[in-house]
């Protein structure tokens, strides 16, 4: 899949979608009640967010009141990296809570205040994503402008989902790229 044919169906198709779900907890009338939500990945509808459906309840719950707990603590956070550190040191404790429970919760709780990352989080499906650009993935973030320049017209926390959902294509791609390359290089000059 070519990079522009990405970045149209990301600006057509899940930027909105994005934007709502981040305008939907901006709009929580506490920090407390974003904070409930995000804990137990809610969305509008009242219905579980699909990256946690998988979690158990119980587990959602846990969170939900060690985040509460500390909501003032969360409320001193000065950006998405404190914050995300902070939930990922409340949560850690929690079996069944992954790097992306984490990063979900932090971007839906930080948008209440205005706190959204700055840098691409990396997580199981990025991981897969990143690879095809040439990165290794074993780093837990990455400055956009270490990206190739198509990715860099995004906003972070659209990297991201751009890096997991088109994890299986971005790979194909570059191998396809390889191959042409090794192809072209192969002809005697």
């Amino acid at each position: 899949m070519k990079p522009e044919v990405i970045i149209r169906t990301c600006s057509a198709r899940m930027r909105p979608g994005a934007n709502e779900e981040l305008t939907w907890f901006r709009q929580q009338p506490t920090l407390g009640e974003a904070i409930r939500l995000a804990a137990l990945a809610v969305n509008s509808r009242g219905k579980r967010y699909s990256h946690q459906r998988r979690l158990r309840k119980t587990v959602l719950e846990q969170a939900r009141d060690i985040l509460l707990a500390n909501e003032e603590q969360i409320s001193q956070r000065i950006d998405f990296d404190d914050l995300f550190a902070l939930l990922e040191s409340l949560l850690a404790r929690i079996k069944g809570l992954g790097e992306l429970y984490i990063y979900d919760t932090a971007l839906r709780t930080g948008a209440k205040p205005g706190m959204l990352p700055k840098r691409v989080y990396l997580h199981a499906g990025t991981r897969e994503g990143v690879k095809a650009p040439g990165f290794d993935g074993r780093m837990k973030t990455l400055d956009v402008s270490q990206l190739p320049e198509w990715l860099q017209q995004l906003k972070p926390h659209e990297i991201e989902d751009v890096l997991c959902i088109f994890k299986d294509k971005l790979m194909k791609a570059s191998e396809q790229t390889v191959r042409e390359e090794l192809i072209r290089r192969s002809w005697c000059s």
